[in-house]
């Protein structure tokens, strides 16, 4: 298991329940501590994608997290590998403090209320929110709310970060703090983005995604300066 990749995704295809394919036929795999950018036009099937990580969504293909596969029974140990961080933070802050949300994730693993604390701590520092605990987070900022949500995730530990547009709606400075934040954290990290700059900047390696399918997997580097390319897939 230890030998597994991260993640491996075998031949998965989904449709929505009015009909729409949204993946079709997806195969790939992330090694641990690879660092992954998702990036496509709108309707692509990032999302739809990323939601397979950690069961949210079930298509017909396995998927594995270290080796482990994502079916009902094994859904609470995967979720504990994948740290899911969505678009928009108010789906991930909804406590009436900082503190609170961050440690939601780590009271529901029954942790001791001394390491949820320290988990908590931990998190906030490593985001750049030390000191925010007690501050409602719905008087954040949109950059700070985000930094905020992470830190939800971080606080419980997981091997993997799957991030859904990390800096949508942020200003260039907004988005920098976030890229140099992803950079700072290591790890294993998918990042589905329209953001090609904090691709090229984060990430070893990018999957481009076309109306459900894998057109493009390599050097973003390559694949992000190429003009032709990008118009002919939306991203341009």
């Amino acid at each position: 298991m230890n030998d597994a990749p991260a993640i491996q995704i075998d031949q998965l295809s989904y449709a929505y329940p009015n009909g729409a394919r949204a993946l079709d036929g997806v195969t790939c795999a992330v090694a641990a501590d690879e660092k992954v950018g998702l990036v496509g036009a709108n309707g692509a099937g990032k999302s739809t994608l990323l939601l397979h990580l950690n069961g949210v969504l079930d298509g017909s293909a396995r998927v594995r997290i270290h080796g482990l596969t994502v079916e009902r029974g094994n859904l609470g140990a995967v979720r504990r590998m994948v740290g899911m961080v969505f678009q928009n933070p108010d789906d991930q802050l909804f406590c009436p403090t900082v503190a609170q949300d961050v440690a939601f994730g780590p009271r529901n693993m029954r942790l001791a209320e001394a390491e949820v604390a320290a988990r908590v701590e931990r998190a906030l520092a490593s985001v750049g929110l030390a000191g925010f605990g007690p501050r409602n987070p719905f008087h954040l900022s949109l950059g700070e709310k985000k930094r905020a949500a992470i830190a939800t995730v971080l606080s419980m530990e997981p091997q993997i970060l799957v991030l859904d547009e990390p800096t949508a709606n942020l200003d260039p400075r907004g988005r920098r703090e976030i890229a140099q934040l992803l950079e700072s954290l290591g790890g294993t990290q998918i990042v589905a983005t329209h953001d090609l700059e904090m691709v090229r900047r984060l990430c070893s390696r990018v999957i481009v995604l076309d109306r459900g399918r894998i057109v493009a997997d390599g050097d973003p580097d390559v694949l992000l300066t190429d003009e032709p390319f990008l118009k002919s897939t939306g991203l341009w």
